[in-house]
């Protein structure tokens, strides 16, 4: 799509009706001025309609990724423009739970539409009191698991997968990815 001349879109705010009352008769002004109306009658029609361009779930579909860029979100346009808004729509949230688990399953499901599980995250550890004995050491590496929604594994491309396991995790943990195929043992993550 673009913003470009739209064929017969007419301007809301013609110019040769805004001329002094001098040119109203005048063919030449008047048709000139139509010409102008053509060429303008797309920028008032985006301007008029703004708004609507910073709303993931109404902006048109070629605005959607420089709408994304904006927002740090990932988009992919291979994915079907539904998941593409709520990507867009969500990247904020999504930015508040980055490094957590529940961040890397929802940026998981939203940039690839797959279902995935954290487990042996390694939690946290703090404490109030000085001299406090150091945490235990964790019980071994994060695994990432992921299904297909479909159940075919080979959908799911790997790469991506890593690559957001990778932005989306502490810059410290080393985690262990595994797509596997069929559907998640038990939806209640």
């Amino acid at each position: 799509m673009s913003r470009a001349a739209v064929p017969g879109l007419p301007s809301r705010h013609p110019i040769g009706a805004q001329l002094p009352a001098l040119y109203a008769d005048d063919d030449f002004a008047q048709r000139f001025t139509a010409g102008l109306d053509t060429v303008l009658a797309p920028v008032f029609a985006t301007l008029d309609n703004l708004p609507a361009y910073f709303d993931p779930r109404v902006t048109p579909t070629d605005f959607l990724a420089w709408l994304a860029s904006w927002v740090g979100a990932d988009d992919d346009p291979r994915r079907p423009v539904a998941l593409r808004r709520a990507a867009v729509e969500r990247a904020v949230e999504l930015h508040r739970w980055r490094g957590t688990g529940r961040g890397l399953v929802e940026a998981l499901r939203l940039a690839l539409g797959v279902h995935a599980q954290v487990t042996n995250d390694g939690g946290s550890w703090w404490s109030r009191t000085a001299g406090t004995d150091l945490p235990p050491e964790p019980v071994g590496e994060p695994v990432i698991r992921v299904w297909p929604p479909d159940g075919d594994a080979a959908r799911v491309d790997a790469h991506r997968v890593h690559a957001i396991v990778r932005t989306m995790s502490p810059v410290h943990t080393a985690c262990r990815v595994e797509v596997l195929p069929g559907p998640p043992p038990d939806e209640g993550r």
